[in-house]
Formats: C-alpha cells, structure tokens, sequence
C-alpha cells in the first residue's frame, strides 16, 4: 500500500512516501518485484521515482499505445519525489526486512535500486 504521507523538501519540492511489501520470505530489497506493470504503485514509481539510469533507445516510432495513468497521480504535483519504504515479512515471522530508498521500475517490474539503506527492526520477544 502506498501511504498518503508528504513532506517538503529543502527546496520546496514535496516529497511522496511509498511502503511496498515485496517478498513473504527473508530476500534481500534487491530481489524487489512489482506484482503488475500497471496501478497506482507502478505508475507512481515510473512518475515521480527517479530518472532512469539508462535512457530508453528512441527508435523514432510512433507510440501506438498511449500509457494510461492511475488516475490519483493528476492530485500530484510534477515535481514530487518518491521515497521507498520496501518490507519482507511474513505472518509466522513478522518482518523480516525493512529498507527505505529510491528505485526506478524497470519494464519487467522488477525496482532498480538508486540507493537503499536498511532500517532496524524492534527487538522481537521470544516465545517459550
């Protein structure tokens, strides 16, 4: 689920934070995979994530299909930027890993990370 929370930033540009749950087992961020190439988190990762590192090849073609956007995107500004909070967990285990950073969406819906860091997990009790 994407969160609705925004910040603003040093110089003013808004700032849109994301928690996407991307695995149930204990796999690194890396291995991060959206579960559709359409919806509100792809189109927003692809909107307001940061610029691909690689640029498409533009091979001069007309694009015949035009890319729909989720239509909540249009109550953004164009200038916010997207911040990730990506979690693995599981109900048996709780949460397993949890790491924030920004990432690119690549067309196979895997995330490209830019930067990523993890964040400390509360100490879990222990069952007798």
């Amino acid at each position: 689920m994407c969160g609705v929370k925004t910040a603003t930033g040093a110089e003013g540009a808004g700032v849109r934070q994301c928690a996407i749950r991307y695995a149930k087992a204990d796999v690194p961020v890396t291995a991060a995979r959206l579960r559709r190439a359409a919806g509100l988190r792809f189109d927003l990762i692809r909107r307001h994530g940061p610029e691909p590192l690689q640029g498409e090849l533009d091979l001069g073609l007309e694009d015949t299909h035009a890319q729909e956007i989720h239509g909540d995107l249009s109550r953004l500004a164009p200038d916010v930027s997207l911040v990730l909070v990506a979690y693995a967990c599981s109900m048996d285990r709780g949460v397993m890993r949890l790491e924030w950073g920004i990432a690119e969406v690549l067309p196979d819906r895997y995330l490209l990370w830019h930067h990523h860091e993890p964040l400390p997990l509360p100490d879990r009790p222990t069952l007798a």
